[in-house]
């Protein structure tokens, strides 16, 4: 999914009905509060899976590469562990420069394959969750909605199941934002960092 960004304020400023109007409840008609977690929900939808899936088969050749170099650094290693009492003071010296030359490469490497994913990924994150606004806020108007909450991004102890609004917005947004291969199968989960709540423009 590191790079956190706060959504409380979109949903308050964007999605949500105005502040303003939860003084316009009344005991009879208590103002309807709803709650929903976006990064759940974006990584539900058929675009954020398959986004997911294209990031991982972007940086499969980067990751692979990195396996290599981590395996040539620990077969020095081994080398020199096995060869303590036969290689020469010289032969011990070169080795364990390499291993060091390979191990900073594999520091620096890794280093720029997760700087540029997380780039990647923040990128479809927003694209997403700029569309997903749009739905939350067009759902929360039709149905009455005063305010919804992000339980992603402030603690919730109690809601009930009538105002959890994560699957239908998913629903809402799958049916709005059709993946032509919406029926491939769902990437393995990924080894990288959470995902961050998205800025809407």
């Amino acid at each position: 999914m590191k790079n956190r960004l706060i959504v409380l304020t979109v949903l308050l400023g964007a999605v949500a009905v105005p502040l303003p109007l939860l003084a316009q409840g009344t005991p009879s008609t208590p103002p309807k509060i709803g709650i929903i977690n976006i990064q759940a929900a974006i990584a539900a939808t058929a675009e954020g899976k398959k986004a997911l899936a294209d990031l991982q088969n972007k940086y499969q050749p980067r990751q692979k590469e990195l396996q290599r170099l981590n395996q040539e650094i620990q077969a020095i290693q081994d080398q020199l562990q096995k060869g303590q009492a036969t290689l020469s003071d010289d032969e011990q010296a070169r080795l364990n420069r390499e291993a060091e030359d390979k191990q900073k490469q594999l520091k620096r490497d890794a280093e720029d394959a997760q700087t540029d994913y997380n780039h990647d990924r923040d990128e479809a994150v927003n694209k997403i969750g700029q569309k997903m606004v749009r739905v939350i806020n067009d759902y929360a108007q039709k149905n009455g909605f005063s305010l919804v909450l992000d339980d992603g991004q402030i603690q919730v102890y109690f809601a009930a199941k009538d105002i959890e609004l994560t699957s239908e917005i998913v629903k809402l947004y799958d049916a709005a934002n059709p993946v032509a291969d919406a029926g491939a199968a769902a990437p393995k989960p990924a080894t990288h960092t959470a995902a961050p709540t998205p800025k809407p423009q």
